[in-house]
């Protein structure tokens, strides 16, 4: 059994180049968190529609599944930290836009889907890219750490947030919310130019696209313990992960706790997510994480389950913190299995299959359960999303458990 120690929890930060990368992602992923809560807040108090947040959700993530091999290709063709530096660059634009129509008072929810389609567009790269290009910061024998501190960064920026997002959409609305997430992202741009990160070794022979595209899908599917996991982490993502989606209305309409019941809601997932990544990063090894992905998934529908029956927003926030802290550990040790098993050759298209099951699958989730949730309801539509997590990952994931 690996140990588990404080010890091992900062490990990562040995390297300076990580330093850097860490503290840039989480200032702009505060930011991030931010956004996403004060769009689904805005559409919802713009059309008042399940549907609309769906289709929203939809266009926002349907570009990663569609467009994230590419994105994969370009992670192992170009130069990884350049890359990053322009859908950065991309992604603060895109914000200043949203907070520029909300102050003007022309927002209209088409605009909103534009604007997160072309958001989508730019992650489809971004996410592979970002994934791949931890190995260079740390090397393999850190990988999973890192992984792990990227997990409770993500979920630290998830805590803080969505709190913030609360308090201001109360207060002054969803403009600034917008404004602050696109100041954050010169965080993360200066922090990716002060790295001295040596270039890559330029490939042998340089393949066309198509060729590399063929090559990532061809290693994956021969390749089984990894086709395994793609397949749990698509189902998760369409059947589970949508419940984000529809916390605008647990939060407005079931437990009447308003914008500010929002953010908590989304904390609370938070510090579920923050805890179980904390834990996985004080592992001193990386065996024995299959077992630990399997059993975090079936613990992550049941909860999923619970929470949509709560008829309280105290016991909700509560029951919010076993679903974030099964999901991250389920998440971030996939990430790892796969990125232990992948050669490095390879390591941004795999991250970019593993970007399109697990972001690129979810629009379908989003769109299936907002269309579900308006004829059956929210509650419903989530309760069952979890008892089909427990019984379909129960039965088809036990592969896992020999990894």
């Amino acid at each position: 059994m690996p140990r588990v120690s404080w010890r091992a929890l900062a490990r990562s930060f040995h390297h300076r180049d990580y330093r850097l990368f860490f503290t840039g992602q989480f200032i702009s992923l505060v930011g991030t968190w931010m956004q996403q809560v004060a769009q689904s807040w805005l559409v919802y108090r713009l059309t008042g529609s399940s549907l609309s947040l769906g289709l929203v959700g939809f266009a926002g993530q349907f570009p990663v599944f569609l467009l994230a091999s590419f994105g994969g290709v370009m992670a192992d063709r170009l130069n990884r930290r350049t890359v990053l530096v322009g859908t950065q660059v991309a992604s603060m634009l895109q914000a200043a836009v949203m907070a520029w129509l909300t102050f003007a008072r022309h927002i209209q929810v088409w605009e909103v889907m534009i604007l997160a389609a072309f958001l989508g567009t730019v992650n489809a790269v971004d996410i592979p890219t970002r994934q791949s290009f931890v190995v260079e910061l740390v090397g393999k024998k850190d990988l999973h750490n890192a992984i792990a501190l990227n997990s409770s960064m993500f979920n630290l920026a998830r805590i803080l947030g969505p709190s913030v997002a609360g308090v201001l959409l109360a207060v002054v609305g969803e403009g600034w919310c917008f404004t602050l997430n696109a100041v954050s992202f010169l965080a993360v741009i200066v922090c990716l130019l002060r790295m001295g990160v040596p270039p890559r070794p330029a490939p042998e022979r340089v393949a066309s696209v198509l060729e590399h595209l063929r090559e990532g899908f061809a290693y994956a599917w021969e390749t089984r313990e990894v086709r395994s996991v793609l397949f749990l982490l698509a189902v998760a993502s369409v059947i589970g992960m949508s419940y984000v989606v529809l916390m605008p209305i647990f939060a407005e309409d079931i437990l009447h706790s308003g914008p500010r019941g929002l953010g908590l809601l989304m904390a609370a997932s938070g510090v579920g997510s923050l805890a179980g990544a904390l834990l996985l990063a004080m592992r001193s090894e990386s065996r024995g994480i299959g077992r630990i992905a399997y059993f975090a998934m079936l613990c992550f529908g049941a909860c999923l389950a619970l929470f949509a029956q709560s008829p309280y927003f105290l016991l909700s926030a509560v029951l919010l913190l076993p679903v974030g802290f099964c999901m991250i550990v389920s998440m971030a040790a996939s990430n790892t299995i796969l990125q232990m098993l992948c050669p490095d050759h390879l390591r941004g298209r795999v991250m970019a299959l593993y970007s399109m099951m697990f972001m690129g699958m979810a629009p379908f989730g989003a769109l299936a359960s907002g269309s579900l949730a308006h004829l059956v309801g929210a509650r419903a539509t989530v309760t069952a999303g979890g008892i089909a997590c427990v019984l379909v990952l129960g039965l088809a994931g036990r592969k896992l458990l020999k990894l």
